[in-house]
């Protein structure tokens, strides 16, 4: 007979802890943590939904919760719960292992795509994407004339997929490059949108292309009409494996489960992070069946990668999704954010295009957009500037109308004060 499984309490106390200043805990930030941040003087200790509240008790409307993670907003009520009750029953044990969240996530994730399709978890996009490079090239084995190796893939300028070394080279923006090089071989960019310069990219050792469906950090850039299609017939043509990296784009977003599904395009591999578990760490890849059968036992691992705290949080996630409509909420936003800021860019000269797919805003300026961030923050706004001159907005896709309109309205008096 089974032994019965030993729960613990939710409710039992913890031991009181004392809560720092701002002040106090930059202090320890000086003296301990690396400096490889540029952090605002805050130090945030709650959040729900789209607001947070610093140390002092200060409140900000978030529309850039978690940079990008936080798709349902700070602390959403059914990934807490799920997390409450699953680190009380098993927090973490070995891919050697089964457990039933993982396998339950994997089906869900699948089975929103339109492909036959198997996952693979890890912990964050960069691992995501390092993990779609290297089953890449586990494909391009012996696929090339003569049965030579197939290596090659074909980036976007202006893309960014990440800070580890594989992910970094793949990352179409020299300015990440610099002092950490020599890259890794066999990457080929070419301008976003240009299908020309792809088909030119490609030759005998090319495997993949690899892309956002929509740049993020890049500054929120649309593709062209035309463009996923295009690519994938070249990878069709060619035999090539089209990655779409979907790490900021995936999970609702742009209101679809996945971005290039607005373009009836189905890729082969599609990586995730970010709002894949409402703000637990997660990543993961979906591939086609054949395509993932190349990651046998031994060519690639992550410790962490789908333990059961993230997997629950993830299911959590979609259940929210789900059952409050949020993939027509995140379209809606995207509508009013659209109407605001095309109104706004009449009489505010410094905005000179705004791009909105969803929940994704990017408001394209004339002048650098780092002043416009810190005189938000001010106000008790937090949003963010990309590419120097590109403010970018992720907000929750579960954002009232009374947050969308309260954000717009600090945002609109502050860029239209700029100079």
């Amino acid at each position: 007979m089974p032994l019965p499984v030993p729960r613990l309490s939710l409710s039992e106390p913890s031991e009181a802890r004392t809560r720092m200043t701002s002040a106090e805990v930059i202090d320890v930030f000086k003296q301990y943590v690396i400096a490889n941040y540029t952090r605002y003087p805050v130090c945030l200790v709650r959040g729900q939904g789209s607001q947070v509240w610093d140390a002092e008790g200060n409140q900000y409307l978030d529309l850039f919760p978690g940079w990008g993670c936080g798709l349902l907003g700070h602390c959403p009520p059914r990934v807490v719960r799920a997390v409450q009750e699953q680190v009380a029953e098993l927090i973490h044990v070995p891919n050697t292992w089964y457990t039933q969240a993982q396998g339950e996530l994997a089906k869900a994730l699948c089975t929103r795509v339109a492909f036959p399709a198997k996952a693979f978890f890890c912990n964050s996009g960069t691992e995501a994407n390092e993990a779609a490079i290297k089953l890449a090239r586990l494909n391009g084995r012996g696929s090339g004339p003569n049965g030579s190796d197939r290596y090659k893939i074909v980036t976007m300028h202006n893309s960014f997929h990440g800070r580890t070394m594989g992910s970094l080279t793949a990352t179409g923006q020299p300015k990440y490059h610099q002092g950490v090089g020599p890259m890794l071989p066999g990457f080929n960019y070419v301008p976003f949108g240009d299908l020309d310069a792809v088909s030119k990219a490609i030759d005998a050792e090319t495997i993949a292309v690899m892309l956002e469906p929509i740049q993020g950090e890049g500054g929120i850039n649309l593709p062209p009409s035309g463009y996923l299609e295009g690519l994938r017939e070249l990878c069709d043509k060619h035999k090539l494996l089209l990655i779409c990296d979907e790490v900021q784009t995936g999970m609702g977003r742009t209101g679809k489960w996945y971005t290039h599904q607005h373009w009836n395009v189905n890729p082969d591999i599609i990586t995730l992070a970010k709002a894949v578990a409402g703000g637990v760490a997660l990543g993961g890849l979906l591939a086609r069946t054949e395509v993932a059968e190349h990651l046998k036992p031994g060519t690639h691992a992550a410790t962490f990668g789908g333990n059961p705290i993230a997997c629950r949080a993830s299911l959590a996630t979609i259940e929210t999704i789900e059952k409050e409509s949020l993939l027509e909420r995140a379209v809606l936003i995207g509508q009013k954010f659209q109407q605001h800021f095309t109104q706004l860019k009449e009489r505010c000269p410094i905005i000179t295009e705004v791009r909105v797919r969803g929940a994704m805003i990017g408001i394209q300026l004339a002048t650098d957009g780092a002043p416009i961030v810190a005189e938000c923050l001010k106000r008790r706004l937090l949003i963010n500037a990309t590419h120097q001159t590109v403010i970018r907005l992720l907000p929750a896709i579960n954002l009232t109308d009374d947050e969308i309109e309260q954000g717009c309205t600090i945002l609109s008096e502050v860029l239209l004060a700029a100079k």
